[in-house]
């Protein structure tokens, strides 16, 4: 009888079928999760006229699928670890489906924003768990490409979104936008089907065949057989896993996690609710304005995959400070006249660089805590960093209610980047305590 470690079968695996099938679910959810997000902005502007919504109203309907995600992000983070990741991904799935679907029907503003908190209930919970899931199955030395790869498709939902409201919004009205939502659920048979489990929740519920049966799958050269017995040093269970994010030297870089989490969602989620109302206002047709959007989360796409690439090459906090800077930059210039071709530039790498280092932050959160607390970790991270994106709408609707210069509304965005460049530049540096291990050379940058 051999003692086999599931981590290092699973870091040292050769990527194969088995981790496209991980990747392609995990990133098919998130495009749906990405859609549904994006949605509103898409319908800002129409919903603003036929409702005779005034700014800070807007801005509130824009922040109630927000506050969703927060309690879906930290309370789904934690019923995972109980429920396991697979049904719990399924249970939020089904919730922002189903709720989008009948937003799609909403006649009042109070009816969407009830509608819109829900369905953020089951977005925000489908982040942590997917991001989790990619990250336990992936191999160390393509770690953050591959978590990022994933979650680029945040952006792909996205540009589904700026692409179909462009012809669909104007000609149909908004609401077949929220009807079109229905897909996910025509496609949950076969994410029950061919969605796996995850194997630390398998081995702590004492469901060794079922790990092994999954993990000949991730290695098939390891010809794990039935004599063979599972280990791992993390699939013991704590009984406060919230206070577990705050010892062993994490207290100071899990609080910098958040201010970090709070300052890239209040961005991301200003300019995807806000971008296609600024642009209107400064001037650019409505097609034009949802093309900016468009360029946005084009540029997330290229962000993220890129920036996956370089952290797996150099590390994850560095290559997040730099994209931190150049967000910040590109907002600033964003708010001054310039040539149409260089405003698309522009848009793109602070799409990048925005919703780029949103995706870049959960692959490094994944990959700083040990798996017994990272859902957890990503759930609270998540979950406090949906403050930021509650504010962020509510800032956009304050901004435009000011009726601020066109560049004080950028320079106002650019700020929150400049104290998240702060923030991730001081994760890993601990002052009279001991840095945690990381899990991979990328999840923790110490030697930086």
């Amino acid at each position: 009888m051999r003692n086999i470690d599931v981590n290092d079968v699973i870091d040292h695996a050769k990527f194969n079928g088995f981790h496209w099938k991980v990747l392609f679910w995990c990133t098919l959810i998130i495009i749906f999760d990405g859609y549904d997000l994006v949605i509103y902005g898409v319908v800002l502007p129409l919903l603003m006229d036929q409702w005779n919504l005034n700014p800070y109203v807007a801005g509130l309907l824009g922040s109630s699928a927000l506050f969703g995600m927060m309690f879906g992000a930290m309370g789904f983070g934690m019923l995972s670890d109980k429920l396991g990741r697979k049904k719990t991904i399924l249970i939020c799935v089904v919730l922002f489906s189903v709720t989008t679907v009948i937003n799609g029907f909403a006649t009042t503003p109070w009816q969407f924003g009830i509608l819109r908190f829900i369905a953020g209930l089951g977005i925000g919970g489908v982040m942590p768990n997917v991001v989790s899931l990619m990250s336990e199955y992936s191999p160390q030395k393509s770690r953050s490409t591959l978590v990022a790869l994933m979650f680029s498709g945040y952006a792909v939902g996205g540009m589904m979104s700026a692409g179909l409201g462009i012809w669909i919004v104007p000609n149909y009205g908004w609401e077949i936008m929220f009807y079109l939502a229905i897909v996910p659920m025509l496609m949950l048979p076969f994410m029950m089907k061919f969605l796996p489990e995850s194997v630390a929740f398998l081995m702590t519920q004492k469901r060794e065949e079922e790990a092994k049966s999954i993990l000949q799958k991730v290695a098939p050269v390891r010809d794990i057989n039935e004599m063979d017995r599972l280990v791992t040093p993390e699939t013991t269970e704590t009984k406060a896993p919230v206070l577990e994010l705050f010892r062993g030297g994490r207290a100071f870089s899990t609080m910098m996690f958040w201010v970090a989490f709070f300052c890239c969602l209040l961005m991301v989620y200003a300019l995807g609710s806000w971008l296609p109302k600024l642009m209107s206002m400064a001037g650019y047709a409505l097609s034009s304005s949802l093309m900016f959007l468009m360029v946005l989360n084009i540029g997330a796409i290229i962000g993220a995959v890129g920036g996956g690439w370089l952290a797996d090459r150099f590390s994850l906090r560095s290559v997040l400070v730099s994209f931190f800077i150049l967000g910040s930059v590109s907002l600033i210039m964003l708010g001054y006249p310039n040539p149409m071709w260089f405003l698309y530039t522009l848009m793109g790498i602070a799409g990048a660089t925005t919703i780029g280092s949103q995706i870049l932050l959960y692959a490094y959160v994944a990959q700083y805590y040990p798996t017994s607390i990272r859902s957890t970790g990503l759930g609270w991270a998540s979950g406090i960093g949906r403050n930021g994106a509650i504010v962020g709408p509510l800032l956009g609707g304050t901004l435009l209610a000011l009726a601020l210069p066109h560049h004080m509304n950028f320079l106002a965005l650019a700020v929150p980047g400049a104290i998240a460049t702060i923030a991730i530049a001081l994760i890993g540096r601990q002052f009279g305590a001991a840095e945690p291990k990381a899990e991979s050379k990328m999840g923790m940058a110490t030697s930086n």
